[in-house]
């Protein structure tokens, strides 16, 4: 039997590795923790369970399509509950809560500027054929050549995708109030970068905010994992807990083996095939050989990362009345942040910020009376010297924001407080520069010109993930795990 051997277990491992396995392929999974996810790993603690990474479920169609193609379904593994408000944002001076119903959002729209409402189905027309198009046609790509693109669909359309325009261009043409515009560009800041540096094609990301709406897994985001590994398992996928991956061993340009620490045992693991969920720059600057690097260290310096995250993970022993499950701290100016972040990379002055409290939607995430906070300010990557007294400083600055707007204390009531910034991202997942995304999705780092998903020195080396196509956010790794595999079918029959 051909074996495979798949190099982590975040969304695009577990995808790959299932794609691979209903393929015929035994596979084995080689997993640096003690738990599958990656990223979206699960924190447990005194009671209280955190997803320590995604914390949105957008785009339910991708994760239905996933398990239909195992015969299986959503409902199979766990359970969903749509958020209505999808979520709140908090402005300097006032407050949203965004309908999940449609026709209540084009009434908040109209509140706000005449006529919005009518613009705004103008751009959700736009929207749903972007998605429809960039779902079916652009993303399942795996980037090997631009005649990839050479689709009579995509070549007629090319125009209605926006693709040389930007998302605040597309968006200012539409709306002239600013807080209509930033509800509209803030989907965009999943993809990791400025609304003016992101092709407005990207708008089919608020399609997916507000015709898909905003879902939550009953146990969190890490019941999504659950349901994968489970899967997996089903298809006979081998998991390999505790295994640090050290090397990819090459022979006469194909790799033979995968060399890992398991429980401080030195083990090696033979493969026809190897797919690497790990950070691509990782896998390509330490696990290889020089003479088989797939990308020279000037252009990894080249890239433009998506930002990295500070990130809380905060228990208290108290409920907090009105709280939504997904806020989102507008309430100072976006640019002075954005400058921080993409143009002159520094830590921020004064950070926006996103709380997630999955305690108001699913009890068991706290105990009784408790409540559990995620909060997450979105950092440059690259940046060093984050110190626990930086962290203090910037947990202080938005707990008091916080507090200001919810309109109670919490200082006197966390019984439980962990921090996660980039260095732990390049310790817990050898994550290039700490970055917490993968690449940004600007034009120029589209398709084809992100990292290849094939070494092209190795033959039977393959990646998957946020660094490679289709590119950041968990739908896009689902469907990264599977455009490999389908690569692999396709050159091993």
């Amino acid at each position: 039997m051909k074996t495979a051997v798949v190099i982590g277990s975040g969304f695009a491992g577990l995808s790959a590795a299932s794609f691979l396995a209903r393929s015929g392929w035994q596979v084995t999974v080689l997993e640096k923790h003690n738990q599958p996810g990656g990223r979206a790993r699960r924190l447990q603690a005194e009671g209280f369970s955190f997803d320590m990474g995604p914390s949105w479920y957008w785009m339910p169609d991708v994760f239905e399509r996933y398990f239909q193609q195992f015969g299986k379904t959503v409902a199979q593994y766990y359970t969903l509950e749509r958020l209505d408000p999808s979520y709140r944002l908090f402005w300097p001076q006032t407050q949203w809560d965004v309908p999940a119903n449609y026709d209540e959002l084009k009434n908040l729209f109209d509140q706000i500027e005449p006529r919005a409402a009518q613009k705004l189905d103008l751009v959700m027309a736009e929207a749903a054929y972007k998605y429809e198009v960039g779902i079916n046609k652009l993303v399942f790509k795996p980037g090997q050549s631009l005649l990839e693109f050479a689709d009579a669909d995509l070549i007629r359309g090319l125009f209605k995708l926006d693709v040389f325009t930007s998302i605040k261009a597309h968006f200012a043409k539409h709306f002239k109030n600013s807080q209509l515009r930033e509800l509209m560009e803030f989907p965009v800041l999943f993809l990791g970068a400025l609304p003016q540096d992101t092709p407005a094609l990207y708008s089919l990301m608020n399609y997916a905010d507000i015709k898909g709406g905003t879902w939550f897994p009953k146990g969190g985001m890490h019941a999504v994992v659950q349901g994968m590994h489970s899967l997996a398992v089903e298809l006979g996928v081998n998991f390999v807990w505790n295994a640090n991956v050290e090397r990819i061993n090459v022979q006469q340009g194909r790799a033979v083996s995968v060399s890992a620490t398991v429980q401080n045992q030195p083990t090696d693991f033979d493969a026809n095939v190897v797919v690497s969920g790990a950070d691509y720059h990782f896998t390509d600057t330490q696990l290889l050989q020089p003479q088989y690097h797939n990308y020279s260290a000037k252009y990894w310096n080249s890239r433009k990362l998506a930002p990295s995250s500070l990130l809380y993970y905060v228990g208290l022993n108290k409920k907090i009345e009105g709280l939504q499950h997904h806020s989102l701290f507008f309430d100072v100016p976006f640019e002075p942040h954005a400058r921080d972040i993409y143009q002159t990379p520094q830590w921020p002055q004064q950070p926006l910020f996103y709380v997630s409290a999955t305690s108001v939607t699913d009890c068991s995430q706290a105990p009784p009376g408790g409540e559990n906070l995620f909060f997450l300010i979105p950092v440059a990557a690259g940046l060093t010297g984050d110190t626990e007294a930086l962290r203090t400083h910037y947990f202080q600055q938005i707990v008091a924001r916080f507090e200001a707007r919810v309109g109670t204390s919490i200082s006197q009531n966390i019984s439980f407080y962990h921090s996660y910034a980039g260095s732990n991202f390049m310790a817990d997942y050898n994550a290039f520069k700490g970055n917490a995304y993968g690449l940004a999705n600007t034009l120029l780092q589209t398709a084809h010109l992100k990292p290849n998903c094939r070494n092209k020195k190795v033959s039977n080396l393959f990646y998957t993930g946020q660094l490679t196509v289709p590119g950041p956010g968990v739908p896009p790794s689902l469907i990264s795990g599977e455009v490999v595999a389908n690569l692999i079918k396709k050159l091993y029959p």
